[in-house]
């Protein structure tokens, strides 16, 4: 088993659109077998597959990685408990983001609305 550490020693991602699970594998200290369990096991995980079953991850991917592995083999989740946790979280990060955003959202439509109705 890899040993626990933290994921700020991990490399930062580069901005690429697309990762093979080699980059993926060296971008999150996992090994390209256990990317693929995963794959398995997290349903939110689903790279995309291209020409002979090669996968590609996006970035967005990179990240979820690290949130798993930083689950599994920093917080000591089990497997089921780490898949609970990411779905509980994922709910709970949308409900926060939405009650964030939504007033900024509101505030920059009503500027938009004063600059329209301003006379030129």
């Amino acid at each position: 088993m890899l040993e626990a550490s933290n994921n700020s020693e991990l490399p930062t991602i580069p901005g690429k659109r697309y990762f093979t699970i080699g980059e993926v594998s060296e971008l999150c200290a996992v090994k390209p077998h256990v990317l693929r369990y995963w794959e398995q096991e997290f349903p939110q995980l689903s790279p995309v597959k291209r020409r002979g079953n090669r996968r590609y991850y996006q970035h967005q991917d990179v990240i979820l990685i690290r949130q798993i592995r930083a689950l599994l083999y920093e917080e000591g989740y089990t497997i089921g408990g780490a898949r609970l946790q990411m779905e509980s979280g994922t709910e709970k990060v949308q409900g926060v983001q939405l009650q964030q955003v939504l007033p900024e959202m509101i505030a920059e439509l009503e500027g938009v609305l004063a600059l329209l109705e301003a006379p030129n």
